[in-house]
């Protein structure tokens, strides 16, 4: 939530002298506040700025005492989309990674921190940066995980909250929960290029949104009928102002407001550019205000929405059971990918046995004619045909000579 008072962020060689104040690593500081080291390291470098819970757990672990103020934490000018409030806590411990962490306001962690499962740097060895600057907690070297373990750390994070926002997303439970385990189930058969993602948690909830907003569903008799709206009235009137909303609109409302991602960031995730993602906030909010016209502030729709996701008891399955389900699917997939190569092999070799090897060209149907005489055979021979015929058998048959006709 908003805070009231408003202490400014240190400045970036302030923000090193501090940790190292506090006997802090680079390493550290980025395992308690969930972040990858290169985060932590471009935060002192000034490239970028942490905004939300992440700028509340940072400021205090550095012991500056207080908090900045959303609008202070955005850097955005006046007149622009703005500012909203942070929409997830630090991801949990390896410890505790597995429970549900539950913040202040009684929200579940977003998905969207920077890493906090996977750490694509983690194994990087000693020298230069991202950006080149010597890394000099380098030699602090965090134990590596299977990929296994490490793909149920990023869904320990990441699957409670995105199955919450599927649900805005959508209005049905079933297809949230089916959604967000079909989106696990494809990072983990592609898990050697999610793992190396910059953001695998963004690659998942991008997949899942994907699905969930896929106009096939329709078509299944178990998604003809609506779902039971939420019970509260307050909740049932914010999901059915965002389920009027065009998909491409929620979807955005949702990334911006909801889940806490940057303009740049929503714009990219939605395939729009950034004014077309900045106007079709406005034009939400603005739809949004005009059915409910407390929520024309940004951090009220922000409460409100995460208060909607959390009122619902959405359970995602086990991380196990989803590798499992996944790893079935694939058999089943490779195996009907070899039975149907199989069956065109054969098909293909039948067809190559029995087909002429040679041109035969067609034969003409038979066609009565009509309007012909009858054929008529010879009659019998007279007396002087047959001394005719006589006379030339018993004359050819002696030699080659030919007849003379007689003259006479």
């Amino acid at each position: 939530m908003t805070q009231g008072s408003a202490t400014p962020l240190p400045a970036p060689k302030e923000r090193r002298r501090l940790r190292e104040a506090r006997a802090l690593t680079q390493a550290e500081l980025a395992s308690r506040l969930g972040v990858s080291r290169s985060t932590v390291r471009s935060w002192e470098t000034g490239r970028t700025t942490p905004r939300g819970r992440k700028l509340e757990a940072y400021v205090r672990l550095l012991g500056v005492g207080t908090t900045l103020s959303d609008d202070a934490v955005s850097g955005r000018q006046e007149g622009s989309v703005p500012a909203l409030v942070g929409a997830g806590a630090p991801p949990p411990s390896r410890e505790n990674r597995a429970s549900e962490d539950r913040t202040a306001d009684g929200a579940e962690p977003a998905e969207h921190a920077d890493r906090g499962a996977v750490d694509r740097d983690r194994d990087r060895p000693g020298g230069e940066g991202e950006w080149g600057d010597a890394d000099q907690d380098s030699a602090v070297r965090e134990p590596s995980l299977t990929p296994a373990q490490a793909f149920d750390a990023l869904y320990a994070f990441a699957a409670p909250a995105l199955v919450r926002q599927t649900y805005l997303l959508t209005g049905r439970r079933e297809l949230a929960r089916e959604s967000v385990e079909r989106a696990f189930q494809l990072a983990w058969y592609r898990w050697p290029e999610v793992a190396v993602d910059r953001d695998p948690a963004g690659w998942v909830r991008a997949t899942a949104y994907e699905y969930a907003l896929s106009p096939w569903h329709r078509l299944r008799p178990r998604y003809r009928h609506p779902e039971a709206p939420p019970a509260g009235g307050s909740e049932r009137a914010l999901l059915d102002v965002l389920l009027t909303l065009p998909p491409v609109y929620r979807r955005t409302l949702l990334l911006y407001d909801g889940v806490g991602l940057g303009l740049p960031e929503t714009a990219a995730e939605t395939e729009a550019s950034t004014p077309a993602a900045a106007n079709r906030v406005l034009h939400a909010r603005e739809a949004v205000a005009a059915r409910l016209p407390e929520l024309a502030l940004p951090e009220d729709l922000h409460r409100r929405l995460t208060e909607l996701g959390s009122a619902e008891r959405l359970r995602a399955a086990k991380p196990r059971t989803v590798r499992h389900h996944g790893e079935h699917r694939a058999r089943q997939w490779t195996r009907a990918a070899i039975a149907f190569t199989v069956l065109l092999i054969g098909v293909t070799a039948l067809t190559l046995r029995t087909a002429p090897d040679h041109y035969e060209a067609p034969l003409s149907p038979p066609e009565t004619i009509h309007g012909l005489p009858p054929r008529s055979a010879p009659g019998p021979l007279s007396a002087e045909e047959l001394v005719l015929r006589a006379k030339l058998r018993s004359q050819t048959s002696s030699g080659p000579e030919r007849l003379i006709p007689d003259i006479r």
